[in-house]
């Protein structure tokens, strides 16, 4: 059975997203079967891995609302063992859609549960707030991956995804936070350091060693449809990345 982990946080601009597009291609090409499941209206995840969010005929939308069985929408990428669940605008109506439903907040859960054994790992990138989307991937996930970037407001709203993934737990016993990834980070600044000290200071062991450094090429990386790894696989980010994959590896077992 694959692990199921949703990378969240509601605060935007962290790399959640380049973060599971850049896992899930480690991962794969590790040797390791994935899902990447784009739970955001804005299907960044998609279009980072090369995918046409206009050529979709179906995607997690279909699947959410329509209960369109997931197999029925999972797109194989060019990258072996890396599949994706795809995102597109579609989406956006989905949370005021969930609103009147049946088992809202589970229905993403019980539409992968059909698929889990394919995998090894199914990462999902949530949307950056905590609404009905956001709770389906938490309600789906075995535990939360949060990255938080060492900038001045990286606490911020950090208490509000605490109070989620507590009420999730009181649901699912066994969700916890799989860990925390400090992205963004400047060592040569004396804020991201202090940063980095404070958030350690909250999360404890739950924090990474492997920090991702600012790095344009990661930023650049999804306008060419590809993972930082593939596109300069020598630079720092995509170096970065690679030894964040084995630390989650091994603390995975």
């Amino acid at each position: 059975m694959g692990k199921i982990i949703a990378v969240s946080n509601q605060k935007g601009g962290v790399g959640k997203t380049s973060t599971a597009i850049n896992l899930s291609y480690a991962l794969s090409a590790k040797g390791k079967k994935v899902l990447l499941c784009d739970v955001d209206p804005q299907g960044n995840a998609t279009t980072g891995l090369g995918i046409d969010k206009g050529e979709l005929e179906k995607s997690v939308y279909d699947v959410i609302i329509d209960q369109t069985p997931a197999r029925e929408a999972i797109i194989k990428t060019k990258y072996k063992n890396l599949d994706v669940l795809p995102s597109n605008l579609d989406l956006a109506g989905a949370e005021v859609e969930l609103v009147s439903m049946s088992k809202r907040e589970r229905r993403m859960k019980a539409a992968l549960e059909s698929v889990r054994k394919d995998y090894d790992y199914i990462i999902l990138d949530c949307p950056p707030a905590i609404g009905l989307l956001t709770i389906n991937g938490l309600f789906a996930a075995d535990s939360v991956l949060v990255p938080i970037q060492s900038e001045f407001y990286a606490m911020e709203g950090l208490a509000q995804l605490m109070n989620t993934v507590k009420m999730v737990k009181s649901f699912n016993h066994d969700f916890d936070i799989e860990g925390v990834l400090i992205t963004m980070y400047d060592g040569r600044a004396l804020i991201s350091r202090q940063i980095r000290e404070e958030i350690t200071r909250f999360f404890g062991d739950k924090v990474y060693k492997t920090v991702i450094p600012r790095n344009v090429r990661v930023s650049e990386a999804p306008s060419h449809g590809e993972p930082v790894m593939v596109y300069d696989r020598k630079c720092r980010g995509a170096l970065a990345y690679f030894e964040f994959s084995e630390e989650f590896i091994g603390r995975c077992k």
